[in-house]
């Protein structure tokens, strides 16, 4: 693919700008190189010393207090961000959070109380099925916060309030930087949240500060490890069905890196909450089928161990994505990915990289069209 002159939007710059691939074979491998720069960018506008400060928030405090129940509303990718926020949003603020895919949330008449947040997330800004959500959340009159990477979309221009990611121009059509920047906003509202609700204890606070400004340098260190990932994704990009399995945040970042494989290299790719497996999707796996398998939840490592063991028992060729004190991984393992430490909430934005990474690869070892994949498009404008 030649040249993109792409509309930069961000930050309000109007003016259309030449996007080059400087260097990179695809935009989609530069934006997955440009994801540290676009953690720090999106960092910088909220995170100030030892404190989170909002100022795009112009709720009042008892707003905040008085809060029964958060919605978010999403498509694709930034319906998977949701996934995650959606367990920052409970642990920080005590609040039930419910994601919604846009395309159902409009047509199932949903139970919506007086005292709701109303989150809705596209890169674009303009995704109709988002649009058509949010406006009928507006005609209830309750609280819409919108994230977006779009300054003056309509998305932003109809909610409330907006919180911009510092993600820059994104030219492929496979999502990347735009997604871990998503999740990025999410675990920020939800320190802004709790701590207007004093639903967050200090240590938690100042721990979770710290493990965000420590992000982009990790994500630096995981992007050297690309030559492996390579070599990984080019052994099993033959392959017409691969399944990702996990739990909690791992199952919801296991969807995403199965849409990444399925939209850029077209193998068949299933994630299965790792517990499910014996309801159904074990009767798939067969002798070499590849399963990747998350494990960084301290919390429910010791079953997702188990459950990685039931399927290497009946032939799966395991590739696990993991921490160092991921004890009993290694040795489960045909192959592991170690990601560094990082607090639990925060394991997301680290554990999609070698999945984006892996897609990437097998598409390019298939031969397939990287940046522009068959039948889809950026902005989907139709219902």
């Amino acid at each position: 693919m030649g040249e993109i002159t792409a509309v930069n939007t961000i930050l309000g710059q109007g003016d259309p700008t030449p996007a080059e691939k400087l260097g990179y074979d695809h935009f989609m491998l530069k934006e997955i190189h440009e994801q540290p720069q676009a953690l720090r960018d999106t960092m910088g506008m909220w995170l100030t010393g030892e404190s989170v400060f909002l100022r795009e928030i112009d709720f009042q405090s008892e707003k905040i207090r008085t809060l029964e129940k958060i919605f978010i509303i999403a498509c694709g990718t930034s319906y998977h961000a949701g996934l995650v926020g959606r367990e920052a949003l409970e642990k920080l603020t005590g609040l039930p959070v419910e994601v919604d895919i846009a395309s159902e949330f409009c047509y199932r008449d949903p139970i919506i109380p007086p005292n709701s947040l109303i989150i809705v997330i596209s890169q674009s800004g303009t995704t109709t099925d988002t649009l058509v959500a949010m406006q009928g959340c507006l005609e209830r009159g309750v609280k819409v916060i919108a994230i977006t990477n779009a300054v003056n979309s309509t998305i932003s221009k109809k909610a409330h309030c907006t919180l911009y990611t510092r993600a820059g121009s994104e030219i492929a059509i496979a999502a990347t930087k735009s997604y871990v920047t998503q999740i990025l906003a999410l675990i920020i509202l939800a320190l802004h949240l709790g701590a207007v609700r004093k639903t967050i204890e200090e240590p938690q606070y100042r721990g979770l500060l710290k493990g965000l400004n420590a992000l982009p340098h990790q994500v630096q260190q995981l992007l050297e490890q690309a030559g492996d990932i390579a070599e990984l994704a080019q052994r099993y990009a033959t392959h017409e069905h691969i399944f990702f399995i996990g739990r909690g945040l791992d199952y919801a970042v296991a969807r995403e890196g199965a849409l990444k494989l399925k939209e850029i290299s077209y193998i068949h790719a299933e994630a299965c909450a790792a517990g499910e497996l014996k309801h159904g999707t074990l009767a798939l796996v067969t002798q070499g089928v590849p399963i990747i398998a998350l494990a960084t939840q301290p919390h429910v490592l010791a079953k997702t161990l188990d459950n990685i063991r039931t399927a290497k028992e009946r032939g799966a060729r395991i590739i696990a994505v993991g921490t160092a004190q991921g004890r009993g991984l290694r040795e489960l393992a045909h192959h592991l990915i170690e990601i560094p430490t990082t607090h639990p909430l925060l394991s997301p934005i680290l554990t999609v990289l070698p999945l984006q990474l892996f897609a990437y690869y097998a598409a390019v070892k298939r031969g397939c069209d990287v940046d522009k994949p068959r039948n889809l498009t950026k902005s989907v404008m139709t219902e």
